[in-house]
C-alpha cells in the first residue's frame, strides 16, 4: 500500500443540541475549537430531528460564518427526497458550502424511509449530478457495517459509494488501530484510493463508556477494557485514561500515515484541546496563545 506522503489533517465533528443550554454550551465550545485550526468541521445531524434543515443547516452557518472554518454537512440518505436535497445544495451553495458527509443514516421504527435514495451511493451519485463541485465524503467502517453479509460485500458497497462520487471516507468511531489498518488495506486491493480519515471518540465518562460497550459493534482491545474497568468508580481518572488513549491511538495512526484524523468531540471543547495540544506537532501545527 503507497505511503502518504503529506501532511495528515485534523478535523472536527459536533452536533446540534437539544436544549437552550446546549446551544450555548456549543457556541463557547466551538469558540474554543476555532483556535485549534481544524481542517474542517462537519456538523452531524439526526433523522428523529424533523426540522433537520433548519438545526443542522443553521448551525453549520454558524460555523462557516462566524468562525470563519471550512464546514461540512452530514446528509442522511433515507429520509431525504430530490427535491429537498437540491434546495439543500442550493442553500448550502448560497452559504459558500461545499463540503458534504453522505450517509444512509439509521432506519427509525414506525417510520418508513423515503423512496429516491435507497444508498448513500444513490445520494452521493445525485449530488455530484446536480453540484460537481461540491466534495462529497462517505461513511465507512473498519469493522463491517452492521447490515451487511460480510467484509467482502462491506468493501464491495464501499467501492459502489467511491465509484459514484466520494472524494473522501470518514470511518466509523474504532479503538483497536490493527482493524483499520486491516480495512485499510482491503480498500487498497479493492481499488478504492481516496483518502481515509480515521474517526476517534474519546471515552470521558461512564455513561459514554457503556453506551459504547453495550451497543458499538468496534473490537475492544484488553488494553481499552482494563481502562474502563479500572477507572470506573473514579469519573476524573476515566476521562484522563480515555483521553490518553485516544491520544496513543492518534499517535500510532499518524506514525503510520494515516490520511486525517477526524475528532468525535461530543461538543465538548476541553477534550479536543487535550488532544490538540498532545499531537499538535502530528499535524503541523502550533499550539495558540489560548491555550498556554
Amino acid at each position: 500500500m503507497a505511503k502518504n506522503t503529506t501532511r495528515p489533517r485534523l478535523s472536527f465533528e459536533v452536533f446540534p443540541p437539544n436544549s437552550k443550554v446546549g446551544v450555548e454550551n456549543l457556541t463557547s465550545t466551538l469558540d474554543e475549537l476555532r483556535n485549534l485550526d481544524p481542517s474542517f468541521i462537519s456538523v452531524t445531524c439526526s433523522n428523529h430531528k424533523l426540522d433537520y434543515e433548519k438545526t443542522t443547516i443553521d448551525l453549520a452557518k454558524y460555523v462557516h460564518d462566524s468562525l470563519k472554518c471550512p464546514t461540512m454537512v452530514h446528509m442522511p440518505a433515507a429520509y431525504v427526497t430530490k427535491t429537498q436535497v437540491a434546495r439543500i445544495l442550493d442553500e448550502l451553495e448560497e452559504l459558500n458550502i461545499n463540503q458534504v458527509l453522505v450517509l444512509r443514516g439509521d432506519i427509525i421504527d414506525g417510520f418508513a424511509p423515503e423512496s429516491d435514495f435507497k444508498y448513500a451511493s444513490d445520494l452521493t451519485k445525485f449530488i455530484k449530478q446536480q453540484k460537481p463541485f461540491f466534495e462529497v465524503s462517505g461513511a465507512c467502517y473498519p469493522e463491517v457495517h452492521p447490515d451487511s453479509k460480510n467484509r467482502i460485500d462491506d468493501v464491495r458497497h464501499l467501492k459502489e459509494k467511491v465509484d459514484a462520487g466520494c472524494d473522501q471516507l470518514i470511518t466509523q468511531l474504532f479503538y483497536d488501530n490493527e482493524q483499520f489498518y486491516r480495512f485499510q488495506e482491503e480498500c487498497a486491493i479493492a481499488g478504492i484510493n481516496v483518502p481515509i480519515l480515521a474517526g476517534i471518540m474519546p471515552i470521558v465518562n461512564r455513561k459514554q463508556a457503556l453506551h459504547v460497550v453495550e451497543n458499538c459493534s468496534a473490537h475492544l482491545p484488553k488494553k481499552f477494557l482494563a481502562i474502563l474497568d479500572k477507572y470506573k468508580d473514579n469519573p476524573v481518572a476515566l476521562k484522563e485514561a480515555g483521553i490518553a488513549y485516544a491520544v496513543d491511538q492518534i499517535v500510532d495512526l499518524v506514525t503510520n500515515d494515516v490520511d486525517g484524523v477526524h475528532l468525535y468531540t461530543m461538543n465538548k471543547s476541553d477534550t479536543a484541546k487535550h488532544i490538540y495540544e498532545n499531537t499538535a506537532s502530528l499535524f503541523n501545527l502550533a499550539p495558540t496563545a489560548e491555550l498556554e
